[in-house]
């Protein structure tokens, strides 16, 4: 079995070598065999693991998903329902984002508007941070 050291895993994976020995104590990727020299080796396919990791990480997916999704992923004739629930969850958290930051977007927008530029007693921004009920909605 042809194994590899860290350095070369950081540079086929695009991950640097102290995420890569994080994902190792997280449990992302599972202890590499030593060497007599006590350094990390690796099978050169923990590559793809960690784009995938990478890949995830990307998209916003947290340690728990990608931990069930990579483990999935090392199944390929498991059904992907499960991997699908994951990525669902993770969509409604990215449009519950979204949905908060437009909210954001339109109440700072009306700070702007509101702002006189003149001085700061009569200050749009300052008014309306100052009393939430001049806001556009209860909670953004």
């Amino acid at each position: 079995m042809t194994l590899v050291p860290i350095g070369w895993l950081s540079h086929e994976s695009g991950v640097k070598i102290p995420t890569i020995r994080y994902y190792e104590n997280i449990g992302l990727l599972p202890p590499p065999v030593r060497s007599e020299s006590n350094r990390r080796m690796y099978p050169p396919e923990m590559a793809q693991r960690l784009r995938f990791i990478r890949h995830a990480r990307q998209l916003g997916f947290d340690v728990e998903a990608i931990r069930r999704l990579a483990d999935l992923a090392l199944k390929p004739t498991t059904p992907c329902g499960e991997a699908h629930t994951i990525a669902c969850a993770r969509l409604r958290d990215i449009e519950d984002k979204i949905a908060r930051l437009v909210a954001q977007r339109a109440e700072v927008l009306h700070m702007i508007n509101t702002c006189a530029q003149g001085c700061i007693e009569k200050c749009g921004v300052i008014e309306i941070l100052e009393d939430h009920t001049k806001c556009l909605h209860e909670s953004h």
